[in-house]
């Protein structure tokens, strides 16, 4: 989960793919009714007279306030705060739909520049806050029980005290976003969404492109990887001239703010030490060779090449069935699955499907890949997916409805308190993808086809894991580089492909033209250092759902809704502890990387 002001990342756009008919598109009007609404001028009207009035009564005075009157003021920053989300949410949530409709893109623009203008006027809220002495702060919670239900808000916001500026650098830094970065980020969408793809007589937007990266004819994959490669290559310089500006705009800011390094930020902001994330990079990156090498030595053999091509890597397997799945079936699987586990949990999931929050249908300008996007508490979850009927877009569907209702259950936080860190933000979807594998590989009981299925799950792990792990390194390189000078887009290609082979492993021939696959990446741009989080929820899952299998948890599941329901109130160490999990020891990260590494031992060990 994101914050809920900024629209989520799509994930992989890789994992989709063939169009079923009769798909779900979802209704934005419980938001707002269109870009004219008189509810969202009102809106937008109220609080920014509420915003100014706030900033006028309040500016100069919270350390001399009661708790109770803290707390009071709190929650009216609370209350105006989400009304901006709410904003942003339908902006965001409608560039989405076709970010190649430029009404919709000034439209979002003209709501990014009223709520940053707004937002202004409550800018010093946070950073007056973080200016009380901590033992003050420690008497007002001593005294008003209303300001201490805020402690964990509080907590997480001090942990930026150290890297606070002076408030007017602050304000300016604010108000310059929409020209910076938000209009660099506005620039690398627009661009993706109005690529096209040369695929024989075709014209494909960059999802469709991707998505024949996995069909079953090789002559297929190869001639969309050479489209997508002529593609990126055509647009190359854009892409580098955007990410040499974010990254070079990153470096001013972290050391502004004193950051040690490029990832800080991230990981402050997720609430977790760097040293937990270097032990979960290294944890990966030294399994590299049992994990990637070995597994992609097998599909090779499995395909009777003597190398693998990048447009090989999600290949279907001989004996993988690549029928169609239609919405409905898709749905029956994965609810019958969440259901299995929690009957509330499904009961939930259902509540997605029976209203209209899941827009499902691939069209030109959409988004690629897929996301949850939370809004906000007084609203609920949407879905945004490219389902194309294959089994990766079923345990696509799975993974994000788990954001969908992970978001659910966290919203009765409030808005301040919902938002989870990223690191344990993807353990309900990853677990939620996990909870329909298990039940459609246990329904399963021919043997050719359970261990195709074991193999496309290891596929996804290495994806999630590796791959995410791969993406870490390329980020950490290229902005270590990017302090000596600007990349050229030849140089950002080679760093890519050095660690593509050292991550994927001696099963691969890459070839030159795959150079360019960095620039399709939407992480590196809207959020950097973004990308370890899917290893690190994926290893926190493994190790979650197998000490589940093991039953020794009494009322696991509902320690688990528990876990969900505390949105970012807890820090990890505290939700994970009725598991008997800690993720800063590195027995944990092994334990969860062992869970890939069995399921490639049992398919080195299968005859068939």
């Amino acid at each position: 989960m994101t914050n809920p002001r900024s629209l989520p990342i799509p994930r992989d756009a890789e994992v989709s793919g063939g169009t079923p008919a009769a798909l779900p598109a979802w209704n934005l009007s419980d938001l707002y009714a269109g870009f004219e609404d008189p509810a969202l001028v009102a809106d937008l009207d109220r609080v920014e007279a509420d915003a100014a009035a706030f900033r006028d009564a309040q500016a100069g005075k919270l350390a001399g306030l009661s708790g109770d009157v803290l707390a009071a003021c709190i929650l009216d920053y609370e209350r105006m705060e989400e009304v901006l989300g709410r904003v942003m949410s339908f902006a965001g949530l409608s560039f989405s739909e076709n970010a190649e409709d430029g009404a919709r893109g000034r439209f979002m623009q003209m709501m990014q520049e009223r709520v940053t203008a707004i937002s202004s006027s409550l800018l010093f809220f946070t950073l007056e806050l973080n200016r009380i002495e901590e033992p003050a702060l420690e008497q007002k919670f001593a005294a008003s029980a209303a300001l201490a239900r805020f402690r964990p808000w509080l907590r997480d916001l001090r942990v930026f005290r150290p890297h606070q500026l002076e408030d007017t650098l602050e304000r300016l830094l604010h108000e310059k976003d929409v020209t910076g970065r938000g209009a660099w980020n506005r620039l690398f969408d627009e661009t993706i969404a109005g690529m096209r793809v040369a695929y024989a007589d075709k014209s494909l937007t960059v999802s469709e492109a991707l998505n024949k990266m996995s069909d079953r004819d090789r002559d297929v994959r190869a001639k969309a990887a050479e489209g997508i490669s002529a593609a990126f290559a055509k647009n190359q310089k854009l892409f580098s001239l955007i990410t040499n500006t974010l990254i070079k705009d990153k470096q001013i800011a972290d050391e502004w703010r004193h950051y040690p390094r490029p990832g800080s930020y991230r990981n402050r902001s997720n609430m977790v030490e760097d040293e937990v994330v270097d032990a979960l990079v290294g944890a990966v990156r030294t399994s590299y060779p049992r994990l990637a090498h070995r597994y992609y030595a097998l599909k090779a053999k499995w395909l009777g090449l003597p190398k693998l091509m990048h447009w090989d890597r999600n290949a279907p397997l001989p004996d993988q069935d690549d029928s169609l799945i239609a919405w409905p079936d898709a749905t029956k699987r994965v609810l019958e699955a969440y259901a299995g586990f929690s009957a509330e949990l499904g009961a939930i999931g259902q509540r997605f499907f029976d209203n209209d929050w899941i827009d499902a249908a691939p069209r030109p300008g959409k988004s690629g890949g897929a996301f949850a996007h939370p809004t906000v508490p007084s609203a609920h979850p949407y879905l945004l997916l490219n389902y194309h009927g294959k089994t990766r877009d079923v345990m696509t569907l799975a993974h994000e409805l788990g954001h969908g209702v992970h978001q659910v259950l966290a919203a009765e936080q409030g808005y301040l308190m919902s938002g989870t860190p990223l690191t344990l933000a993807e353990t309900a979807s990853v677990f939620g993808e996990m909870m329909t594998f298990r039940a459609v590989l246990d329904a399963t009981t021919d043997p050719r086809r359970r261990r195709a299925m074991l193999a496309s799950k290891v596929e996804d792990m290495l994806n999630t894991v590796v791959r995410q792990i791969a993406f870490y390194e390329f980020e950490t390189a290229i902005h270590a580089e990017r302090r000596n000078g600007e990349l050229p887009p030849e140089r950002i290609g080679e760093i890519w492909m050095d660690i593509q082979r050292k991550s994927l492993g001696p099963a691969f021939d890459f070839s030159d033209d795959y150079a360019v696959y960095w620039a399709y990446i939407p992480h590196f741009v809207h959020s950097p250092f973004y990308v370890y989080a899917y290893a690190f929820g994926d290893c926190l899952v493994n190790a979650l759902y197998g000490v589940f299998r093991e039953g020794g948890i009494p009322d696991f599941q509902q320690k688990y809704m528990e876990l969900l329901r505390a949105g970012g109130t807890k820090r990890h160490k505290e939700l994970l502890a009725p598991f008997g999990l800690d993720a800063s020891n590195p027995a944990f990260w092994a334990k969860g990387l062992d869970v890939i590494s069995g399921f490639i031992d049992e398919l080195e060990a299968d005859p068939t």
